[in-house]
């Protein structure tokens, strides 16, 4: 069962095959969580947000309609999910003019500070940034989303998940440098 695809995966779920769920879960179940506890930053919600999110995957699994990746999916699943839990704290909307400052437009010195920082340095500086961002660098990064699949996941325009993406980045460079990660 677990050479099968993730589509057919899905299929098996939809008829009830709990075991098929527990593939998808080992497949998918971690870059989830990560997403969510880099977007929540509650890990203890987030788990509770992943069981949730599964759930309602066991429920919807006849209604994947195969526009985008199952991981996409359950990621979409899982905003939706948290969305709902956070409706009592609003996240504060920033728009996207004031989140791009001034992108970098090549990889230059950003690139070089993530190269050389040690992995919970880039997470203790990545906890620095807005929740968008944050947001951003799971999907693209932590889940290895393309950028159209971020897009549609986010709503958004393809341009608006570059610029975020940019934005984020030059905001995680900065954080590094400050913190004594650029050499």
């Amino acid at each position: 069962m677990s050479r099968q695809t993730d589509e057919a995966l899905l299929r098996a779920v939809a008829a009830g095959d709990r075991d098929a769920l527990a593939v998808l879960y080992a497949r998918h179940g971690q870059a989830v969580f990560a997403h969510l506890v880099l977007v929540i930053e509650d890990r203890t919600l987030s788990e509770e947000i992943l069981q949730d999110t599964m759930l309602a995957a066991w429920r919807g699994a006849a209604g994947f309609r195969g526009d985008s990746t199952v991981r996409s999916w359950l990621i979409s699943i899982a905003r939706r999910q948290a969305r709902d839990r956070l409706r009592r704290h609003r996240f504060t909307i920033v728009d996207d003019e004031s989140l791009s400052e001034t992108p970098a437009t090549d990889a230059g010195p950003e690139q070089l500070v993530l190269n050389r920082a040690e992995a919970t340095a880039v997470a203790t500086a990545i906890d620095g940034l807005g929740p968008v961002h944050r947001e951003v660098l799971s999907l693209v990064f932590g889940a290895g989303l393309t950028l159209a699949e971020t897009a549609v996941l986010l709503q958004v325009p393809l341009g608006t998940v570059k610029s975020r993406l940019s934005a984020a980045r030059t905001a995680l460079a900065r954080i590094m440098a400050e913190r004594g990660y650029a050499r």
